[in-house]
């Protein structure tokens, strides 16, 4: 199975959610679950990036409470989204996982992994940054425009997550391709009311606080911390603030990419996480 053909899965955990999730590739004693972007669900994951690194590991693809086809009603800060996620792992029965944070879900993992420290092996945390960090308390006007729109397309994808280059934006509309060429059991979509929820989460962890890069001292799993390297979601700047106070942290940055890297350089970036989960 791939991403282009898992099936929907579903699961209720005792919090009163069913949770939406699809779980594919090759058995591994670990599992690495995947937290997902602002607004996005389970078809916004790249095939090529999520089929490679199934090739070597198990992965587990969900979508939190209120989004996609999961039920109950979306979180609205980040300590809750981890709460959340702990809820869908513990419905699943897992003792111990890596995870892959991308952007929001990253701050959902650095909570989860505070919560659970005994849970989490190894830490990916891609196009991301801490609570507290730079510059990540509101986007730019034009940067708003794009991630709020209610309605979105294929322009706002190339422009929230590639660079403005004709290489990058070739290899955007590569992707739009392959996350829009799964057919059959597509998730729903995210709702206007769950993109106000994870807005309002975004806003609260923004807020300009360096006390708060303290809190990472006490996340204890070996963490791959990755971005491209002009990130306008997450200003790449808040990568290094993690890799800087994370006690084993490793850090690498792609080049002429923005915050959608992984989904620019999919194989390097597979190639990279499975090197990591494998030492």
């Amino acid at each position: 199975m791939s991403q282009y053909t898992a099936p929907n899965l579903r699961i209720s955990a005792p919090n009163g959610v069913e949770y939406a999730y699809r779980r594919f590739g090759t058995p591994h004693g670990i599992p690495l679950l995947f937290l997902q972007h602002f607004r996005g669900n389970l078809d916004n994951w790249d095939p090529e990036l999520t089929d490679t690194i199934a090739s070597e590991r198990e992965v587990i693809l969900f979508d939190a409470a209120g989004i996609g086809a999961s039920t109950g009603p979306t979180p609205r800060t980040f300590r809750d989204f981890g709460r959340d996620a702990l809820s869908f792992v513990d419905a699943l029965g897992l003792t111990e996982i890596d995870v892959l944070g991308f952007s929001i879900g990253g701050f959902a993992a650095q909570e989860l992994a505070l919560m659970r420290p005994g849970l989490v092996r190894r830490l990916i945390l891609a196009g991301t940054g801490p609570q507290g960090g730079r510059g990540m308390h509101g986007w730019s006007r034009e940067t708003s425009d794009h991630a709020m729109k209610d309605a979105q397309d294929a322009s706002d994808m190339l422009y929230l997550f590639f660079t403005p280059t004709e290489s990058s934006q070739a290899r955007g509309r590569d992707f739009v391709e392959r996350i829009f060429s799964r057919i059959e059991g597509r998730d729903d979509d995210v709702t206007l009311s769950a993109r106000d929820a994870q807005a309002e989460a975004i806003s609260d962890w923004g807020i300009r606080d360096f006390s708060k890069l303290a809190r990472l001292a006490s996340i204890t799993a070996p963490t791959l911390v990755i971005n491209g390297d002009n990130d306008i979601m997450v200003p790449t700047v808040n990568s290094y603030l993690l890799a800087g106070h994370l006690p084993d942290a490793r850090l690498k940055i792609y080049p002429n990419a923005n915050h959608g890297f992984l989904f620019e350089y999919p194989l390097d970036v597979a190639r990279d996480v499975n090197d990591f989960l494998a030492a």
